[in-house]
């Protein structure tokens, strides 16, 4: 059973909240971040990633980050203003790229379900990040960032989503700076859409699984902290956005190696050529899986397992990022754990095969991977299976925003 709640969302007046809203907290560097939020006084990104506004070079861990991520949610509230909504909503957010359009429930979902695993993982936490995002839940008091979750589509929920659609307008509908329409309705009457979750089996983690990790921990502290536990108290539950799987889009997230591991260009080819078949001059990107496309020196390289060569069986193991790993980046640049290796850095597919070429031109990187994107079907086979998929297997793309709908803890 998927439990989700309506909850009274903390938001931006219309006039604001292409202002207010922002990237994702973990896709911007601080640099990426200050340029985005120069000029802009409303931007989420003064809350999400407070360093911003402060000197260049400052711990992004210390102890003044998290004050002044309190200090400036403290003066948006109060000065663009964010204003708490009355009685509690489900609301829904349309995310529009070009020809594609996916449509989703903004609800809160229960963090014993995702305790229990019936909200499913496909991706390891790193304790760093999770420490960062507890920290900045505790500071604020709130989940800023919304979970993107997914599940097996189904007929009755499509339908209810299609009238509620048309119930109202919109709350807010803008075009941000990356050319995405976001467009989001409140739901005041939601009993059938919570009804309509009860019956799905699963929900899976998409992406967001630092912020997922990271509510968790923050009610667990709540409560060693001596909090008064109630069973209804919000700080049991975290914001989500929730796509039938069927609607998303995931892009391939490419690699980036910065040296050949001490080998010469032959060398290295020589050592390629012993695990893959090699063609020259082949496109940016590869047209199906079991397929690798490499960028060295200028030029691209197509790669295949030679023949006679079987993929590996299992979910995992079966998976292009899985093979790449196990195959080239391992045994002949020495990239033994990615994520750790400095050596070895990501590029997600909305920066196209120009971005590769770019920093091999600039000599960033020494050579460049374009990968085939793992598919949705990818993901809940490996969720279902109880695994975990390699880091850096999945990107997706629209990307949600910070700060349009905020859940108070």
């Amino acid at each position: 059973m998927a439990v989700i709640r309506p909850f009274k969302a903390l938001r931006p007046p219309p006039d604001r909240a292409a202002q207010v809203a922002a990237v994702p907290y973990d896709v911007v560097n601080t640099e990426e971040a200050r340029a985005r939020a120069s000029g802009n006084p409303w931007s989420f990104l003064h809350v999400s990633r407070p360093e911003i506004d402060l000197p260049p070079g400052s711990d992004l861990y210390s102890d003044e980050v998290y004050s002044k991520a309190q200090t400036n949610f403290e003066r948006l509230t109060k000065e663009c203003p964010l204003t708490m909504e009355e009685t509690p909503s489900l609301y829904l957010y349309r995310l529009t790229m070009g020809n594609h359009e996916q449509i989703g429930v903004v609800a809160c979902c229960s963090i014993d379900e995702y305790d229990r695993d019936v909200i499913r993982k496909h991706e390891r936490t790193r304790r760093d990040k999770e420490d960062d995002r507890t920290r900045h839940m505790l500071a604020l008091k709130a989940q800023t960032g919304p979970v993107f979750l997914t599940y097996r589509a189904q007929e009755e929920l499509d339908s209810i989503i299609s009238v509620a659609l048309d119930k109202d307008p919109p709350l807010y509908d803008f075009v941000a700076g990356d050319h995405i329409r976001h467009t989001v309705w409140r739901v005041p009457a939601y009993d059938d859409m919570v009804n309509a979750f009860s019956q799905v089996p699963y929900l899976y983690i998409a992406d967001g699984h630092h912020r997922a990790a990271s509510a968790s921990r923050a009610r667990a502290r709540l409560k060693h902290d001596g909090f008064s536990f109630i069973a209804t108290g919000e700080y049991n539950f975290f914001l989500c956005v929730i796509f039938p799987d069927n609607q998303l889009q995931i892009l391939p997230y490419n690699r980036i190696v910065r040296d050949l591991n001490g080998l010469s260009r032959e060398q290295f080819l020589d050592r390629v050529r012993e695990s893959f078949m090699v063609t020259e001059n082949a496109g940016t990107t590869p047209a199906k899986r079991g397929h690798w496309h490499m960028f060295l020196e200028r030029r691209w390289y197509g790669l295949s397992l030679p023949g006679g060569a079987s993929v590996p069986e299992g979910e995992v193991a079966s998976l292009d990022v899985s093979v790449l790993q196990e195959r080239l980046l391992d045994p002949i640049l020495g990239i033994k754990d990615v994520r750790t290796d400095k050596r070895i850095d990501f590029v997600g597919g909305i920066r196209g095969p120009e971005e590769l070429e770019r920093l091999v031109n600039q000599g960033k990187a020494a050579v460049a991977f374009s990968l085939f994107p793992t598919t949705v079907d990818d993901l809940l086979r490996v969720s279902d299976a109880g695994e975990i998929m390699p880091p850096k297997s999945t990107w997706f793309e629209p990307k949600l925003r910070d700060g349009l709908l905020i859940h108070c803890i």
